[in-house]
């Protein structure tokens, strides 16, 4: 039978993304002082693992590509060129190639050859110049000059190579690997037929036959393993090193069938350089079970989409809310049955808190999954503006929601191209300033109170109060007599089409990244917030939930409804007293906090609600906080604070402005969870619309 490779592919693609994120990190540590033999070997890795895979699945415009570029790679590794700042550009150009090439295949589409070609030919024409300059340093060339010493005597590796019963049901290739073998060195191969059955009794799924190598050449024993990479834990295979490079033979992996003589004979000679090399065996299409059982056993992961897991959360989060729904019910029953089933229920909500921040954890990543964008950005975007800048990163494991990863990304990319252009000046300035030519950008994320904080801070010159301020004022954001708190002058760089640049480029001056920024971090529930201090720099800190999914909350009655608003949000709650209450001409009413004057924003009128109380002296006031503006919530009552799951609106109403969605109590009613930035925006653009006289009153 034949087997489908198709059902291989999406793995392929997302394995083989994974990988060039992994080369491009290597590329960009090569470009930041001597290469090494470990950096060189990983990039190395990368390109043959793709090619192989290409090449097995019939994608030979990317295999073609990718063969030459491992050709370059493999002159670096082998000592023969020098590593320099062109050649690391010209790579990470063709690591762009091979991830858009990927991308156009994957959706079908066609592959832009003649991009594709041009870059080829200056792959060639690079490794036509035969290696002019520096040789690569010694800590590279030492390791490979060992290796590929002349020795008097002949030297090379023999290797037994015995599949398992399921290497060929799972997609591998034993022929593909023996290929790959040739092209390491001449090689004599022997197979062993000893084990396979009469034709009657033969599986064609199963592999029967066993091979004897004897591979004529120094080659390092690190790239016979590669070759059977894929194969680990469904072979058995075994490496004797003969000649001046004998060493120690290598254990045999998982036994499959017993060794046996050789009766049949064949010869592969090395692969010419000019023809295109055979598929690498570790971009199999897919790990083997054996090998992922091994996997597992040290740890290992799988693959598992993400629609499944948000389907498993949603149900997580129907069985809270029914096991809340139990808890009130059972709440009012009396007797020995009824504590029993109380303790019982109790310790069902215990067993519910740990599933769900079981599966809450099934959808965190470390936050280095966007950090790891930044490195070539900063790098790239430097060198076009001329700027020298050193990338920091700490808290790079600090884990995120999926959701909440995804979202982030855009944000954080705006604001470190804002740090490189606005931020960090010129090597000159900076001299003249009394600072180092090289800027520093710093990228920090770390938990705090429940909630991530994501901070993006530069060395540079500081953001300039007075010309933001006048900006704001020529465009008419600010009355020309209208005071403003530091704090608040720098939160006007979040307005729409606002910029300070006096030059408009295709990297900044538009004004259509910071509005950007705090509507995508608005909408995840986080704040943002800014800090500068003129000549030394600026920071912005970004404060996210750990999920979208599920929300501690503090339940506020007001009327017969019930709001859950974001503990997050909240600054401190009190009862107003008369003297704090006044209101001011052509204002709506205020309350006096201490040393400043917060609006009050009464919930009922807001949303059309019947309250209980009307009097601020009968209520309480929710002091909450959302982009740098305070306001006072009046609410009935307060009532209890609990973990509540967060279903959004849209699904099947829609968006409403001031609600971030809603939740099922524990007596079965519907809660609204209120968007903070949201009730803001709508109580400013609700007082707008009023007449003066009815502001005043």
């Amino acid at each position: 039978m034949t087997l489908d490779l198709a059902q291989f592919h999406e793995t392929f693609f997302a394995e083989s993304n994974e990988a060039l994120d992994s080369m491009e990190a290597a590329l960009l540590k090569l470009s930041a002082g001597d290469a090494d033999l470990e950096l060189v070997n990983t990039i190395f890795r990368v390109a043959h693992s793709i090619k192989g895979g290409s090449a097995t699945f019939g994608f030979s415009d990317v295999a073609a590509f990718t063969h030459t570029l491992e050709t370059l790679l493999d002159q670096m590794r082998g000592g023969k060129r020098h590593v320099d700042s062109g050649l690391v550009d010209t790579l990470l150009r063709s690591g762009d190639m091979m991830r858009e090439m990927l991308a156009a295949t994957q959706a079908k589409q066609p592959i832009d050859k003649e991009r594709v070609a041009a870059l080829h030919a200056e792959i060639e024409l690079i490794m036509s110049s035969g290696g002019a300059g520096a040789a690569v340093p010694a800590k590279v060339a030492a390791p490979a000059a060992a290796v590929l010493e002349e020795a008097d005597a002949r030297s090379g590796w023999r290797i037994h190579f015995v599949p398992g019963p399921r290497l060929l049901r799972n997609g591998n290739d034993p022929l593909r690997l023996l290929r790959e073998l040739a092209t390491l060195a001449p090689c004599e191969v022997r197979a062993d037929a000893k084990w396979v059955p009469p034709l009657r009794e033969l599986d064609p799924e199963e592999c029967r036959l066993s091979w004897r190598v004897e591979l004529d050449g120094a080659v390092e024993e690190s790239a016979l393993k590669s070759v059977f990479d894929w194969v680990d834990g469904e072979c058995d295979l075994n490496l004797e090193a003969f000649g001046p490079a004998a060493g120690t033979p290598v254990a045999p992996t998982v036994p499959a069938v017993a060794p046996a003589p050789a009766p049949v004979v064949a010869a592969i000679p090395a692969a010419a350089a000019d023809e295109p090399a055979a598929p690498a065996a570790k971009a199999a299409p897919a790990p083997t079970p054996a090998a992922s059982q091994a996997a597992a056993s040290d740890g290992g992961s799988i693959r598992v989409s993400i629609e499944k897991v948000d389907e498993l959360l949603n149900s997580v989060g129907e069985l809270v809310i029914t096991q809340s729904v139990l808890s009130q019910l059972a709440a009012p029953l009396e007797g020995r049955d009824a504590e029993e089933l109380r303790s019982a229920l109790g310790q069902l909500e215990r067993h519910m808190r740990a599933l769900q921040e079981s599966v809450m954890r099934v959808r965190m990543l470390p936050i280095s999954v966007v950090f790891n964008r930044f490195p070539r950005l900063v790098r790239d975007l430097g060198q076009k503006l001329g700027k020298k800048i050193e990338l920091r990163l700490t808290g790079d494991s600090t884990e995120l929601d999926k959701t909440v990863l995804e979202k982030i990304g855009d944000p954080l990319v705006h604001l470190v191209r804002n740090s490189i252009d606005h931020g960090i000046e010129s090597p000159e300035a900076r001299i003249a300033a009394g600072k180092s030519a090289h800027g520093v950008i710093e990228l920090n994320a770390y938990h705090k109170g429940g909630n991530v904080v994501v901070e993006v801070i530069d060395d540079g010159g500081g953001l300039r109060s007075e010309k933001i301020l006048a900006k704001a004022r020529e465009r008419g954001l600010v009355g020309p007599d209208e005071e403003l708190s530091e704090e608040r002058v720098y939160n006007l760089i979040f307005a729409p089409g606002f910029s300070t640049a006096d030059v408009v480029s295709d990297v900044s001056g538009r004004g259509v990244g910071m509005d950007v920024v705090k509507r995508n971090i608005n909408e995840l529930g986080g704040h943002v917030q800014i800090h500068s201090t003129p000549g030394k720099g600026s920071m912005v800190r970004i404060r996210l939930p750990l999920t979208l999914a599920i929300l501690d909350g503090q339940l506020a009655r007001v009327g017969s409804e019930v709001y859950v608003v974001p503990i997050v949000s909240i600054v401190e709650t009190i009862q107003a007293r008369q003297e704090q209450v006044s209101s001011i001409a052509a204002r709506a009413q205020v309350f006096r906090l201490r040393d400043d004057y917060l609006p009050i924003v009464r919930l009922y009128d807001l949303f059309g609600i019947e309250p209980q109380h009307t009097d601020l002296l009968d209520g309480l006031l929710m002091i909450v906080e959302a982009d740098g503006k305070r306001v006072g919530l009046f609410v009935d009552e307060l009532m209890s604070q609990q973990q509540v799951v967060i279903k959004s609106l849209e699904t099947n109403f829609r968006p409403v402005l001031g609600l971030a969605g809603a939740t099922m109590l524990g007596d079965g009613r519907v809660a609204l969870i209120l968007d903070i930035p949201g009730v803001i925006t709508r109580f400013q653009s609700r007082e707008g619309q009023r007449e003066p006289s009815q502001r005043a009153a």
